[in-house]
């Protein structure tokens, strides 16, 4: 029976049983924060790659004058992480404006979420 008592109030693994409570909430979060900034960082550059491209279909008709063109100028200022980005050049009542779309997949430990990306410029 003393041993039972010794057993019981024995504190060796607590602590490894505390860490293994811990990590796996601190990985997801950890790996939610760096995908959230990647999500940021690849609209923010799907962004910018719409209003290049706007503005080049709108002055530079020599170079971006099809729609082949545009779609390949505004590729080529995407900067982002792979997204599989794909833009679409129309001729509006503002001007020229080009639509991007591209799906991000968050993956934080335990969820996995794709979120479609939008961006639309539009340049006089």
């Amino acid at each position: 029976m003393k041993s039972m008592k010794r057993f019981f109030r024995d504190e060796f693994g607590g602590s490894a049983a505390e860490f293994a409570i811990v990590v796996l909430p601190f990985g997801a979060l950890i790996f939610a924060i760096i995908h959230l900034c990647m999500l940021f960082y690849a609209n923010q550059s799907l962004q910018f790659a719409a209003e290049a491209a706007a503005r080049c279909y709108s002055v530079d008709s020599t170079n971006c004058g099809t729609t082949g063109a545009v779609q390949t100028y505004a590729l080529g200022r995407y900067a982002g992480p792979n997204i599989s980005a794909s833009f679409t050049p129309t001729a509006t009542g503002c001007g020229h404006t080009v639509a991007g779309t591209g799906s991000y997949t968050v993956n934080a430990v335990v969820i996995r979420k794709t979120i479609t990306l939008n961006a639309t410029a539009c340049f006089p």
